[in-house]
């Protein structure tokens, strides 16, 4: 598939690992991802060399599965206040749809990505043998090219009433200016309405995250410090903007772990409310 991701593919497998090679508890417990993952993929993760490239990539598999567990406790708050729409903006390969827990049956979720990334996502669920839940809809966009706002109306997201929008690990693949145009159409929602999504930290050396999306032929293209992120929200009307600290992740997730999986050391993840 062309313009699939071949990063989406990679954060799979990572999620993946997680579940399969990390001690218990799970961060996340995505019991999906390992059905979407090619054979050969599985394979490095059980063979006989995966313990060394696993703890290469431990940071990026960290990030990977600590801004999920956020961005879905973050939906989980938001449904208890009532919001019933789930926006999943560069969706690639995120199970969410397939593993979603009894409440979460009555949330219209929404993924959005590029046609080509949808196209091989959906091949990659039939092989798996896996049904397309009835409350799930795909949504073809190009976030540089198109007006989000009318493509979500189109695929019936209704934006008078409060949307909750998850945007993992895309930002940094996309200039300033698609960014601000998609921030502006979550902030221009209803009261309620909440986004969270990562960015690339500014003024830092390289991450082992861009490094590996550069080697795939997927270059970083904007960085922000939070104050840069925090004045841009706040600025586009955004009332409450929070940003999720190492000190805050290590306390919510890593707590109970005991040895194993460090905290993340970067702050890269911001929640940002209508």
């Amino acid at each position: 598939m062309p313009d699939a991701s071949r990063t989406a593919v990679g954060v799979a497998a990572l999620r993946a690992a997680h579940l399969l090679c990390d001690a218990p508890p799970p961060i996340l417990n995505d019991v999906v991802a390992i059905q979407l993952i090619d054979p050969d993929s599985r394979a490095r993760l059980e063979g006989p060399s995966a313990a060394e490239h696993l703890a290469k990539v431990e940071a990026i598999r960290v990030h990977v599965v600590v801004r999920s567990r956020f961005a879905e406790d973050c939906l989980e708050a938001a449904f208890e206040r009532g919001v019933r729409q789930y926006v999943i903006l560069g969706a690639g390969l995120d199970t969410f749809a397939w593993r979603q827990p009894v409440w979460a049956k009555a949330l219209r979720i929404f993924e959005v990505d590029r046609g080509g990334s949808q196209q091989d996502k959906q091949e990659r669920v039939a092989r798996a043998g896996l049904q397309t839940p009835a409350n799930l809809v795909y949504v073809p966009v190009d976030f540089e090219a198109e007006p989000l706002d009318e493509c979500l109306r189109g695929a019936g997201v209704d934006l008078r009433a409060p949307v909750f929008f998850s945007w993992l690990g895309v930002t940094p693949y996309l200039e300033e200016a698609a960014i601000d145009g998609v921030l502006r159409v979550v902030a221009r929602g209803a009261p309620g309405s909440e986004v969270v999504f990562t960015f690339a930290p500014a003024g830092d050396t390289p991450s082992a995250v861009a490094a590996m999306a550069a080697a795939l032929g997927e270059v970083f293209r904007s960085y922000f410090t939070p104050a840069q992120l925090d004045a841009k929200l706040r600025g586009l009307g955004f009332a409450e903007v929070f940003f999720l600290t190492p000190a805050e992740a290590a306390a919510r997730y890593f707590a109970n772990r005991g040895a194993g999986l460090a905290a993340p050391r970067r702050v890269s993840i911001v929640r940002a409310r209508v």
